[in-house]
């Protein structure tokens, strides 16, 4: 009789792997600090420059959440559709988006929104969401795939951006989708022979 052969577990996605313990370390440590740790390093909000954390936190935010549940939202939307994104595009290419998703919305929180702080990685997960349209997309084309979740989440989002007042940042959930629509056109020029 044939034995069926183990199954052995892969790191299948290094960076959405990373991201994810990542941002579990930082929940861990903002729970034993009672918050003070999210503060000081997850969460982007206007400072004086002259503090050198300002910057690191440009990009660490999206590391941080406000709990449980804010955290389980976004990462299991990170797992969901990391692995293939990373498959497809290489984990290089993931990095630069989840780094760049991170700068443009951290930025334009500091810049724009003075008295309100920005954490968690849901502008990472639609930049993820609207990049994973792209995939399998061939070269000079629009997938109707985009264009109906542009429509259901960017229009969704920009509904309640103008109705809907609660601590959700609709604004970093548009930011993160243009960022992965831009993205897929990039990565898609980059592929044409």
């Amino acid at each position: 009789m044939n034995k069926l052969p183990k199954p052995r577990i892969s790191m299948n996605a290094p960076v959405i792997l990373t991201f994810t313990l990542l941002c579990l370390c930082a929940l861990i440590l903002g729970a034993l600090t009672g918050g003070h740790a999210t503060v000081q390093f997850f969460e982007v909000y206007r400072c004086p420059l002259s503090d050198p954390l300002a910057y690191l936190r440009f990009f660490t935010h999206v590391l941080g959440h406000s709990g449980y549940a804010h955290f389980i939202n976004n990462i299991v939307l990170i797992l969901v559709l990391g692995p293939s994104l990373e498959e497809c595009y290489g984990s290089l290419s993931i990095t630069f988006v989840i780094l760049l998703t991170a700068l443009i919305s951290g930025l334009i929180q500091f810049t724009f929104f003075p008295n309100t702080a920005l954490l968690g990685a849901s502008g990472v997960v639609f930049a993820m969401i609207l990049l994973s349209s792209f995939s399998g997309a061939k070269q000079g084309t629009i997938p109707v795939t985009l264009l109906l979740v542009a429509v259901f989440y960017i229009g969704g989002e920009l509904k309640d951006a103008l109705t809907v007042h609660d601590n959700i940042s609709h604004l970093t959930h548009i930011i993160g989708g243009l960022c992965g629509t831009g993205f897929g056109f990039w990565f898609g020029r980059a592929k044409a022979p």
